[in-house]
């Protein structure tokens, strides 16, 4: 049976690529996780070990023995956090302290969240040869842990590094993020309570969102690159925000006008889009799930989800 450890089990992609592990690869998983932004709710029918530990530590090093891959999920993924010191420090130092773990013990593939944010603003369809232009403390630190990444990889080619830069991901297990969380989960809950939906002005930004359940596939992928390397995980196919609170409209059967706000963020991406070439090449990823089909099963999944 295959070992594998998950840090930030405990939060969003985390929990759910801790369960696939379990379900789809019947693997023994152990998630690492502080429990600063990961709740345990989302490990609830979890039945592997938790380790309670920070990857900026090494006390977990003992705890976590030997495993045959990693997935590294754990960081500050709140892109208003603007504490530029506290951000490199976890992202990147946490990285490089799990990068350490992997060379002491042996683990020969390391899987990590990198993510869209460092394509800033950016020309689309993003593509993962494009120099780096983030817009935030958070796109910059995940820039970072790719060049991180590719150095370490140079040094040891034994081993594999594959990069995951996850778009505008959503879907279940999300619930414990608080303001990061999706808009799809904040619009959700407007609705629910009969409120009309809050969008920017005028709801024409575009985005790649891309359901969990396709990421969740992407990772499970990697587990088989053959080289390491960095690849976008999107739909390839973005929508705007208007289409977003059509479909959740649909999905409950709600007939909401949006309420139209200023963005007050000055470093905002309007636009963004995965190139998905490589990451079908590389990694076979081919995702499953249109924006409406995937807001359909999300929806089903919260109306019978206690919060």
């Amino acid at each position: 049976m295959k070992k594998y450890l998950v840090t930030g089990g405990a939060g969003f992609i985390g929990s759910n690529l801790a369960f696939a592990l379990e379900g789809e690869r019947k693997a023994k998983v152990t998630v690492l996780d502080n429990f600063s932004s990961g709740n345990y709710k989302n490990l609830i029918g979890f039945t592997g070990d938790i380790i309670a530990g920070d990857i900026q530590s090494q006390a977990w090093f003992d705890k976590a023995g030997q495993v045959d891959a990693i997935f590294h999920e754990a960081a500050i993924t709140d892109t208003t956090v603007h504490d530029q010191r506290k951000m490199m420090e976890v992202n990147v130092d946490g990285f490089r302290n799990v990068l350490e773990f992997a060379l002491r013990t042996g683990v020969k593939r390391v899987v990590y969240a990198s993510s869209a944010a460092v394509y800033g603003n950016g020309k689309c369809p993003m593509h993962e040869s494009q120099s780096p232009t983030p817009e935030n403390i958070y796109g910059f630190s995940k820039a970072i842990m790719d060049n991180a990444a590719r150095e370490f990889a140079a040094a040891h080619k034994d081993m594999t590094l594959v990069g995951l830069r996850y778009f505008n991901v959503y879907g279940p297990r999300e619930y414990y993020k608080g303001n990061p969380a999706s808009m799809m989960f904040h619009l959700y809950n407007q609705m629910k309570a009969g409120k009309r939906p809050r969008i920017f002005k005028f709801g024409e930004q575009v985005r790649d969102f891309v359901y969990v359940k396709d990421i969740v596939r992407g990772n499970l992928n990697a587990l088989d690159a053959e080289r390491s390397c960095v690849c976008n995980l999107g739909s390839g196919k973005p929508g705007n925000f208007n289409e977003v609170v059509e479909a959740l409209n649909k999905a409950l059967a709600l007939d909401l006008a949006a309420d139209y706000f200023d963005n007050p963020y000055s470093f905002y991406q309007n636009r963004t889009q995965a190139d998905l070439r490589q990451a079908k090449a590389l990694l076979n990823y081919r995702p499953e799930w249109s924006l409406a089909d995937g807001i359909a099963d999300y929806v089903k999944i919260l109306e019978k989800t206690k919060i």
